[in-house]
């Protein structure tokens, strides 16, 4: 009988034991170098990386506690390691879209993200499939997606370890590590137009697709940004006509004529916008006699902007219009002429000082265009 008490009580100091060790490691209490992370859009793609942050205090870093080179660390499996770029667990980086980094490419995912940082300032960044492991103890060559070799700087000092975007434009974001006096810097870029392009594909089969207003600003966006001009050139035909939720507007006219401007289809540009024309604003149509003659059509501008005082007779702003028009053509007397009379009728202050500049270079001879 004592045995089997013996057996038990031990038995429940083990269970004891062994779920004190259990809580203990799930406890969740402030880490000496604190989690952070950091993301950026480019585009529609995001890149984000989540890190640990240590701090200087004191130490010196590079050379001494981020040794120079692979090392072994005499914990895990790796005999030579990089750093982890951070502390603590793996630094991770993640691309939501296939991206380049310094160019070179890297497909959507997350990446254990290593640096083999050397006394000359050369440091190598290490993309590993491994994203799981503890820091880069357990660091295999053979899980290695990526190499990229950047050149480091010399910054005011940081203290605490930090990842920032130091620049970001329309293609591309420039991530760099910074610590002490030391900047790691590399270049993420994405394929934006062709990500949105295939996203706007991939909404157009679901319920943004039955919205006229979706294929008008697919096509807008194709036009402005290199897509295919046919693609465009059908989704904003589908904008126009042919289904429940298509309308012809000036404004989706407009993008049309656009496109077909820039398929060397200039008659047929035209033809559309003509079509339009009657259901147009005095303001729209006055805008569109500007486009004109930014694309060097003064006849067919000095055309619409007749037709807007016609139709608009004595309205703000078809005499500014007509003084752009001969303005153009280098009639400066008449432009003054209009010029005069859309003074007399300009709606506002602002208005009137713009007029009035314009008046001042035609009386002078000078293009108000």
């Amino acid at each position: 009988m004592k045995t089997k008490t013996t057996f038990i009580g031990s038995l429940s100091l083990f269970v004891c034991l062994l779920f004190a060790t259990t809580t203990f490691a799930q406890l969740n209490i402030p880490r000496g170098s604190q989690k952070a992370t950091i993301s950026q859009t480019v585009g529609i793609s995001e890149v984000s990386v989540t890190y640990s942050r240590p701090s200087v205090r004191g130490r010196e870093i590079w050379g001494k506690l981020v040794p120079y080179g692979l090392n072994n660390l005499g914990f895990g499996t790796s005999k030579a390691a990089p750093w982890r770029a951070g502390a603590n667990e793996n630094t991770t980086i993640t691309f939501s879209e296939d991206a380049t980094v310094e160019g070179k490419a890297i497909k959507a995912g997350t990446y254990g993200l290593h640096m083999i940082v050397r006394d000359n300032g050369n440091v190598t960044v290490i993309f590993s499939s491994n994203s799981t492991s503890w820091g880069s103890y357990f660091y295999k060559p053979s899980e290695d997606v990526l190499q990229v070799d950047v050149t480091s700087k010399e910054i005011p000092h940081v203290e605490l370890l930090t990842y920032n975007f130091v620049s970001v434009d329309a293609n591309s974001a420039t991530l760099a590590l910074q610590w002490g006096k030391k900047e790691i810097p590399f270049k993420v870029g994405f394929d934006v137009t062709n990500i949105v392009l295939a996203d706007i594909r991939n909404k157009m089969q679901d319920q943004p697709g039955f919205q006229r207003q979706t294929w008008e600003q697919a096509a807008g966006y194709a036009l402005n940004n290199g897509g295919d001009l046919n693609e465009a050139l059908t989704w904003i035909n589908n904008a126009i006509a042919g289904q429940f939720y298509s309308k012809q507007t000036f404004n989706n006219t407009q993008i049309k004529a656009a496109i077909l401007m820039k398929l060397d289809k200039k008659t047929e540009a035209l033809a559309s916008m003509d079509e339009v024309l009657p259901t147009a604003t005095v303001f729209e149509i006055h805008q569109y006699g500007r486009q004109l003659l930014g694309q060097g059509m003064q006849d067919k501008a000095m055309e619409v902007f007749k037709y807007n005082a016609k139709k608009n007779k004595g309205t703000w702003p078809v005499h500014y219009g007509m003084a752009r028009a001969y303005s153009a053509k280098g009639d400066h007397k008449s432009a003054a002429k209009h010029l005069k009379k859309a003074l007399a009728n300009a709606p506002n202050e602002a208005s009137k000082g713009r007029v009035q500049a314009n008046l001042d270079k035609a009386n002078k001879g000078e293009s108000i265009n």
